[in-house]
């Protein structure tokens, strides 16, 4: 007798995510971590409600802090989203496949998704 085994194999998401689908996940409520990698004076002047902040530098040494999320989609921002890219890249290197970058950070959420949220 002849047994056939299906694996499935769960595909990374894509490296980069735009600014709706984020609202999208964030208005269904989804179980992701939307992540703020910028410095904290920045956070001062402008942030997205909900959002966890780790500034770019600390995340080496608070990754502990993401371990809920090892197997869960995160959103990874910054200003334009270079920062929040080359955290994003790192964040998969260390086994967060399911990490994605904001493109275009919360500079282009404050132009598409909430014109109210000051830009700098």
């Amino acid at each position: 007798m002849c047994q056939v085994v299906l694996v499935v194999i769960m595909s990374q998401l894509p490296i980069e995510i735009d600014v709706q689908s984020v609202k999208q996940l964030l208005d269904g409520q989804e179980d992701f971590l939307l992540l703020d990698c910028r410095e904290q004076s920045e956070r001062d002047f402008v942030h997205i409600e909900g959002s966890k902040h780790i500034p770019m530098g600390d995340t080496p040494a608070r990754v502990s802090e993401l371990e809920p999320y090892l197997q869960k989609q995160i959103v990874v921002h910054c200003h334009h989203g270079g920062r929040s890219l080359q955290v994003t890249h790192w964040l998969r290197e260390q086994g967060f496949e399911n990490a994605q970058n904001m493109t275009g950070g919360i500079d282009v959420w404050s132009v598409e998704i909430d014109p109210s949220r000051p830009r700098y």
